[in-house]
This record gives structure tokens, sequence and C-alpha cells, in this order.
């Protein structure tokens, strides 16, 4: 996969429950785009690859071993970030224990549901409209 020169890079955890929900975390006061609705996931380290950032990011957002399984799509955030969307699975998602600083809540939501909130992230806007498309699947 190409990447654009010089943008800084992200991944995007997209977690399935088998039910049609969706995880996802509302971003505490401390951060960036507080108290919004996304995806977790975060900014890559040098060198790093978005599989190798999703494990570590889920470790240290929410304590939870993640395996990622492929990747879904990648998109530029307004804020220019090459972000790549990874489809993954929790080893154990009943022990999701939130990182107070960066986590503020965790839900597992509807896709819909995701697209009504006015808190959703807007970078998160385009994947949830490609999928509604049928441009990508989770299955």
């Amino acid at each position: 996969m190409a990447h654009r020169k010089n943008l800084p890079r992200a991944v995007v955890a997209v977690v399935p429950d088998g039910r049609g929900r969706l995880l996802v975390v509302r971003r505490s006061r401390q951060v960036v785009a507080p108290g919004k609705l996304c995806f977790p996931g975060g900014m890559l380290h040098p060198g790093e690859t978005p599989e190798a950032a999703l494990v570590r990011e889920l470790r240290e957002e929410l304590a939870v071993e993640a395996q990622p399984l492929r990747t879904l799509w990648t998109s530029t955030a307004p804020w220019q970030v090459e972000l790549t969307w990874l489809l993954a699975r929790l080893v154990q998602p009943e022990s999701i224990r939130p990182n107070s600083e960066e986590i503020e809540a965790v839900y597992w939501m509807t896709p819909q549901q995701l697209q009504q909130s006015p808190d959703l992230l807007e970078s998160n806007r385009p994947f949830l409209a490609a999928w509604a498309r049928g441009e990508l699947a989770l299955d």
C-alpha cells in the first residue's frame, strides 16, 4: 500500500461484537478532540506497522489484547493524518479497562447509532458511509 509522503500515520481499530455492534470509545477531556466518540486507535511510532500500533494502542487505551485481522480501508483525516482502518478482534472483550487519561467511556454501538451521534469524530463518518454503500465488509 502506498503512503502519502510526509503525512503522519495512525491506525483505527474496527472491532465488531458479532451482533451488529462495534467497539467505540468516548475520548477523555485530556486528549485532542475531547468528548468525541470514535473507534479506538492512535498514531504510529516511527518504524511501527499499523498492526503493531493497533495492538499497542488497545493495550494502552483499554488494557485489552487485540488481534489485527486485515486492512479494511485507508483514508486521510481532515487534519492530514493517513488512517489505516484494521479489522480486529479482542482476545477477552469482557476484560476491557479504559485508561481514564485517554478514554472516558467504552460502548458497543451499531453503525446507525454512530452515524446519528452528534459527538462522532468527523474522520469516522466517511468510513461509516463507505460501509453503508457496501464498499467494505467486516466478515
